[in-house]
């Protein structure tokens, strides 16, 4: 607190503060918790973009350059700036690496069918839920069935983190049968996992067993752009249902299904 009186609050700025104050933002935790406890009381101004990218490394080096992006810079990133906004620290730039560009195989409703007779019947939805809603899968996995899901009208509310708004999503008939279906778990999301990681050894041996394409749960989210835009759905209406960030996004990802 004297060190802070004199210098200013940057000064004794640690990166488990600037966390602290992120959460009490309301702001995502998601992906924070190893990051936490490799910088923990590390102060935030003696951290930059080479250091974050050695975090990145050692905490992630056995995932791909995009996994490394995705769950160590960008939520790092998003604390110190965070911070920055309140004049607390300097904002930090932190170069991203390489990521390989590969068109991922999109999973259609044939799929979707095929996995949910092989998983359990939270798991199978959670898949269905995606393809039919074009909901990303850590969006999916947070939606409150008391808060979000409204079966008589046939909405849900989907939070997107991501670009820091949200969506009213319309269900499909099978997919609201579906959901009315799924017996509700108390003190549980909708689908029961809170964490992508909680659910993956099983959503890879729902795959197996249904001999299928071992395909990610992201693959959901792709179905559902490709096969709008197959079926004739214009760019910018897309975009707009699986709340993309605009239209470009849409046409450069997705382009080649048409």
């Amino acid at each position: 607190y004297w060190n802070g009186h004199f210098d200013g609050q940057g000064a004794i700025l640690t990166f488990a503060r600037a966390v602290t104050n992120y959460n009490a933002a309301g702001k995502s935790a998601t992906f924070l918790d190893p990051i936490e406890g490799y910088f923990k009381d590390t102060f935030v101004k003696d951290i930059n973009g080479g250091i974050v990218r050695q975090m990145a490394i050692e905490l992630f080096g056995h995932c791909s350059g995009a996994s490394r992006n995705r769950l160590a810079i960008t939520p790092t990133q998003a604390v110190i700036n965070h911070c920055a906004e309140s004049d607390l620290c300097q904002p930090i730039r932190v170069k991203r690496f390489p990521v390989e560009k590969s068109e991922k195989e999109p999973a259609t409703l044939e799929w979707v069918k095929a996995f949910q007779t092989a998983a359990k019947p939270h798991l199978g939805t959670y898949a269905l839920f995606m393809f039919l809603t074009g909901c990303r899968p850590s969006e999916a996995l947070a939606i409150d069935r008391d808060k979000d899901l409204d079966l008589k009208a046939g909405t849900v509310i989907i939070r997107e983190t991501k670009v820091s708004t949200e969506r009213k999503a319309h269900l499909p008939a099978m997919l609201v049968a579906a959901l009315a279906n799924l017996p509700p778990v108390p003190g549980r999301p909708l689908f029961v996992y809170r964490k992508y990681i909680d659910m993956y050894w099983s959503w890879q041996h729902a795959a197996e067993r249904a001999s299928i394409s071992v395909l990610t749960p992201h693959c959901c989210r792709h179905g559902f752009a490709t096969e709008l835009l197959r079926r004739g759905v214009d760019v910018v209406t897309v975009a707009w249902l699986g709340g993309w960030a605009s239209p470009a996004q849409v046409l450069k990802t997705y382009g080649h299904a048409i």
